[in-house]
């Protein structure tokens, strides 16, 4: 491990001096976690201008951003004349929090020390303090008008995935424009955002030079009571702080039990996952989707017709098909990029990493094609899977009308019946209700798929008033496309199977 830099080594001698101030180890003096010893190693090491922390609710990621403020706005940490130190958060009540443990530590400091402060509880919540050069400590919500000018010296960034996306990327521009004045520093925190594309997923996964990164974060897909990677999210639990493994435990099986928007919040708030907490955006919750994966052995087998949906992508996103056997209810999925750029690059541009790549591996990905996804040649090798089946009927986006027509040619598809949906509120409000519902009565069933099962958790859905539903592909980065060929095949292949059966008329002669 690398020698901590002199600010690093300022910071762990000065947090033990702190005393808890609240929780069931008030009154005891702070003693770091080992995963807190990193992140203050890693933030404060020489050339890090932000370092980003993603861990599960209660793991003392606030009360330790306080202890650094506490210890930078005294002069032990980075110290300078004149220190200013900011609580930024979506709104006030948020930011108060952070302050109030600044004030419990200040508390639990010797009587002499108490006296070098003065804190301001009115319109604005402050902290001031003359030794060392002074310094001063506020609050403020996310508004970036409100430190135009400003120059902070460390900044505390608390919850950034839950500020709102106009206000808080203005602020968080402020604060950062700020700190390049004074070579300031700041320490984003919060739990995982529901999606990729929330900023604070971006600090993590497309961090600019000098952001140190640390993330808590099990890998996707796993039961929520799963105890090893629980422990992942909330290492204090090892170490005795925020919740025991046996709370997490019992808090998990509960949220399995009640299930929607309960298991949600859980996998975001207490797992640290990427999963949208509000039920009601969701076309299916992950744990819904896993109740869809079998073993192979368990697999249903290719009977009766079979329903093709294909959702068409461009340059820049994915192509998808999926087969679905309405009879048995199994379902196959695949996936497909141009070759240019790599799987690699595209992942890592898309902030996924490797999973690309591993999708590729499993056989659930293909590449063809130089810039763009030939489209024949896609729906051609799609066909080619059935082993010389014919599809029943093909359903796919009418928007794209001349694309599919020119496809189906190449393909040889021209004489299946091809049905047309659109991906609005009339179409697509159907089809997400007809998938839905045979999810939810068992009659989806696929091999676990990794292509499906990062597509799923990623699949939001916009409600219009009257309560009906559609896939927002623009909260996705581009994953999206298995879920729109698995929801138009599905819900094809439910309305072919609850059609009433044609009877052979009668001839009568007189």
């Amino acid at each position: 491990m690398a020698r901590a830099s002199q600010d690093a080594m300022a910071a762990l001698r000065f947090l033990p001096r702190l005393v808890v101030p609240e929780g069931r180890l008030a009154g005891k003096r702070v003693k770091l976690a080992t995963y807190q010893k990193q992140f203050v190693r890693g933030a404060f090491a020489k050339g890090i201008e932000a370092g980003c922390l993603s861990i599960g609710r209660g793991n003392a990621k606030t009360a330790l951003s306080a202890g650094l403020s506490l210890g930078h706005l005294m002069g032990e940490i980075a110290p300078q004349p004149k220190r200013e130190i900011i609580f930024a958060a979506r709104n006030r009540d948020q930011a108060k929090t952070a302050f109030g443990f600044l004030l419990g530590f200040i508390e639990g400091l010797p009587e002499d020390e108490q006296a070098q402060f003065a804190v301001r509880r009115g319109s604005k919540l402050e902290v001031e303090t003359d030794a060392n050069g002074g310094g001063l400590a506020r609050v403020i919500a996310a508004d970036g008008k409100s430190i135009l000018g400003g120059a902070p010296t460390l900044a505390v960034l608390d919850e950034r995935a839950a500020w709102e996306r106009e206000k808080g990327d203005a602020l968080e521009n402020a604060i950062l424009s700020g700190l390049g004045k004074r070579d300031g520093r700041a320490l984003i925190i919060s739990t995982s955002a529901p999606d990729d594309t929330n900023t604070f997923s971006k600090w993590l996964d497309e961090p600019p030079p000098g952001t140190y990164v640390q993330e808590h974060r099990p890998d996707p897909g796993l039961p929520p009571d799963d105890l090893e990677s629980l422990l992942v999210a909330n290492p204090g639990a090892s170490e005795g702080i925020g919740p025991s493994a046996e709370w997490l435990t019992a808090q998990a099986r509960r949220a399995i039990a009640r299930g929607g928007s309960a298991l949600s919040s859980f996998r975001n708030l207490n797992r640290n996952e990427r999963v949208a907490s509000d039920d009601r955006s969701v076309l299916l919750t992950v744990d819904e989707w896993l109740g869809c994966e079998v073993s192979p052995d368990d697999l249903p087998p290719r009977d009766g017709p079979v329903v093709m949906g294909v959702d068409l992508g461009g340059s820049r996103s994915m192509s998808a098909a999926a087969l679905y056997w309405p009879e048995t209810g199994r379902l196959e999925c695949v996936g497909a990029f141009p070759c240019n750029p790599g799987l690699s690059d595209r992942g890592q541009a898309d902030g996924v990493s490797h999973r690309y790549v591993e999708m590729h591996d499993r056989g659930e990905l293909v590449t063809m094609g130089d810039t763009t996804v030939p489209v024949g040649r896609f729906l051609a090798s799609v066909v080619d899977r059935l082993n010389g089946q014919p599809p029943a009927a093909i359903a796919g986006d009418r928007f794209r009308h001349a694309e599919f027509l020119e496809a189906l040619r190449d393909a040889g598809l021209e004489r299946v019946p091809f049905i047309w949906r659109g991906f609005g509120w009339k179409d697509g409000s159907e089809d997400i209700e007809r998938t839905r519902r045979a999810v939810f009565e068992g009659q989806v069933r696929t091999v676990p798929s990794l292509l499906l099962r990062s597509a799923f958790a990623d699949a939001i859905t916009l409600v219009d008033p009257a309560g009906n539903h559609k896939l927002a592909a623009g909260r996705s980065t581009g994953r999206v496309d298995p879920v729109a060929a698995t929801v138009v095949a599905v819900a094809q292949g439910q309305r072919m199977k609850r059609a009433p059966a044609i009877s052979g008329g009668r001839v009568a002669w007189a």
